[in-house]
């Protein structure tokens, strides 16, 4: 089972000293300042973790979720789907079924979670447009489904995407493989990548 205190300070730490300087500062995105019960808000109910203005003033909505340097061969970003094991019913639909922010931001560091002073750079980071990914969803072209697979794999033109239980049953999720989006649909899938 993960320590959410750990992993919340690792990803509060990735967020603000190598994602802010890294990536959305390349991208002229300034972070703005939300109150803290309105921001947990967001997130509970919208699967956003942060608000971002660009330079032409257009606020952006963001996901992220950043891993440990030991899922570097991984190619693909994780979206959590279901908690059907939790005893509270109105929680067994997970971030899939809220998510309604711009963009997620996935990164992979080049550091353990336990040891935040090597954090210091993404080996692998994508801001996915989930808009376009959830258009796809709708349209059929993205297929979540239950087959037994550990990976996506192209059939037909389609992303199938299985379903994958977590070990210690807390939730499952789906991956989506950051490269196949860009083979079928095009660069502007991906607003951003280093490492994928």
């Amino acid at each position: 089972m993960t320590n959410y205190i750990t992993d919340r300070m690792y990803t509060d730490y990735i967020h603000e000293n190598v994602a802010i300087p890294t990536v959305y500062k390349k991208l002229g995105w300034e972070e703005l300042k939300v109150d803290p019960t309105q921001l947990n808000d967001l997130d509970v109910k919208h699967g956003v973790d942060y608000i971002f203005r660009d330079e032409k003033g257009l606020l952006h909505t963001v996901q992220e979720r950043f891993r440990e340097r030991k899922y570097y061969r991984y190619s693909d970003f994780t979206i959590r789907y279901r908690r059907d094991y939790n005893s509270h019913k109105d929680r067994v639909e997970s971030e899939y079924y809220k998510l309604n922010a711009n963009y997620f931001t996935y990164g992979i560091t080049n550091c353990s979670k336990y040891d935040l002073s090597l954090c210091t750079e993404f080996q692998k980071v994508a801001i996915v447009d989930l808009q376009k990914v959830y258009d796809k969803i709708d349209k059929g072209l993205i297929v979540i489904r239950n087959n037994g697979a550990r990976v996506c794999s192209i059939e037909d033109g389609k992303i199938i995407c299985p379903v994958i239980e977590n070990h210690d049953h807390s939730s499952s999720f789906f991956p989506i493989e950051i490269s196949y989006l860009v083979d079928l649909w095009g660069e502007d899938m991906v607003l951003f990548k280093k490492g994928f």
